[in-house]
């Protein structure tokens, strides 16, 4: 927590967000007032496009989270000038590793993007024929080497670069597997527990071959300790993504570590064209958002924050079990999206509906309700929730498993 100190008190001296938008941003009872009011025009119904209370979590199909107010306010203000956008980026990579405690930071399209570009950076440095050269990568640096484990859908981030994935088990086919063209050792922070090395191991080896290692965290906000935690351990590069816990724009992500390979990443950002990334543009308005949202999250109450999500999930979990015949779990994933979620479970032959009959109903109900889940269970958290909004799902789900 003595991180969490300094940057509290190094928050109260930063003047650029928060004088734009006035001191109550950085206060907690700012934080508490989290959602800005929609505006007049009703977009989403002019458009015939359903809401719906967020029971499920921060998934890219549901829209992720929602900003609050300070983040929107940052967000608006910056779309009344002009500014120089690598003069704006580079003034915002300082803050944040201000903030943050490390030596460099950026604000990318997201958690995939923030991989595409770290590991470009690693490959090309600061060679501009290089930069122009991705995907192609002939003569140039193109292994990475994975965790079998760890080689899920997320790495075609990694193969955006035009770089070659090898996949490994143990930390002797680790080090068997380096040679002269090994860029880079990535790691999955959601499947640690699934590999064979963990994550001190990962780091020692990477240094021990003179080699970068990368750590995706891209959903491990909170706990808020994780922003810190990894560029401490040692990991070159880390990617976090905006728009989950932080609550900054959806479409936003931050890339921690290195001065030099974060500075090389920036090489293949906009407003540079000729670039494997000119299409992950971050626009002025984003950079400040992410900002915001980061200054606000770190300001924030995270052991009061945690004791409201306690009391949401055991609220509905109650009400389910007011049914008879129904079960429930309140646990806490290690990993990525650490925080209490209810997992809600029946015998089908007492309480007669499906699982996935359980989540339609909830969905096609009024309000819609978004949830999780597969053949064995119905998965509810309340993170993403409006206050109040877990009574709604309490009731609803009551119903629908009453009346089966």
């Amino acid at each position: 927590m003595s991180s969490r100190r300094k940057v509290l008190k190094t928050l109260s001296a930063l003047p650029l967000v928060g004088g734009i938008l006035g001191p109550s941003m950085l206060t907690a009872k700012a934080v508490e007032t989290t959602i800005a009011k929609p505006i007049a025009r009703d977009f989403f119904k002019e458009l015939g496009v359903r809401t719906f209370i967020n029971a499920a979590g921060t998934y890219t199909s549901m829209t992720g989270s929602l900003m609050r107010k300070e983040v929107t306010e940052a967000i608006n203000y910056g779309a009344t000038e002009y500014v120089n956008l690598d003069e704006l980026h580079d003034k915002v990579g300082e803050r944040i590793a201000q903030l943050l405690e490390c030596e460099y930071a950026t604000v990318s399209s997201g958690a995939f993007g923030a991989m595409t570009i770290g590991l470009a950076g690693v490959i090309c440095g600061m060679d501009t024929e290089k930069v122009a050269q991705l995907p192609d990568t002939t003569g140039l640096k193109n292994e990475v080497i994975v965790q079998e484990a760890h080689d899920i859908g997320y790495t075609h981030a990694l193969l955006n670069t035009g770089a070659k994935l090898v996949q490994v088990k143990t930390a002797k086919e680790l080090e068997k597997a380096i040679n002269k063209n090994t860029a880079m050792l990535w790691f999955l922070n959601a499947n640690t527990d699934m590999g064979e090395i963990d994550r001190e191991a990962f780091v020692a080896l990477g240094k021990k071959h003179g080699i970068p290692t990368f750590i995706d965290c891209a959903a491990d906000v909170p706990p808020v300790d994780n922003l810190f935690k990894f560029t401490k351990m040692g990991f070159d590069l880390v990617a976090f993504s905006g728009g989950k816990g932080i609550r900054g724009p959806q479409s936003a992500g931050l890339l921690l570590g290195k001065r030099k390979y974060i500075e090389a990443a920036r090489l293949h950002t906009p407003p540079r064209g000729t670039t494997i990334a000119r299409g992950m543009k971050v626009n002025k308005e984003e950079v400040l958002g992410m900002l915001a949202a980061l200054e606000v999250y770190l300001a924030k109450d995270h052991k009061e924050e945690w004791e409201l999500w306690e009391n949401q999930i055991k609220l509905i979990s109650d009400s389910a079990l007011s049914v008879k015949g129904v079960e429930t779990e309140i646990h806490v994933p290690p990993h990525a999206n650490h925080v209490p979620s209810l997992r809600i479970k029946w015998d089908e032959s007492v309480v007669k509906i499906t699982k996935d009959e359980m989540r339609k109903r909830l969905r096609d109900g009024h309000p819609s309700i978004e949830t999780v889940g597969g053949k064995e269970e119905v998965g509810i958290t309340t993170w993403m929730m409006e206050p109040g909004q877990e009574r709604t799902v309490a009731q609803r789900v009551k119903e629908v498993l009453a009346n089966a």
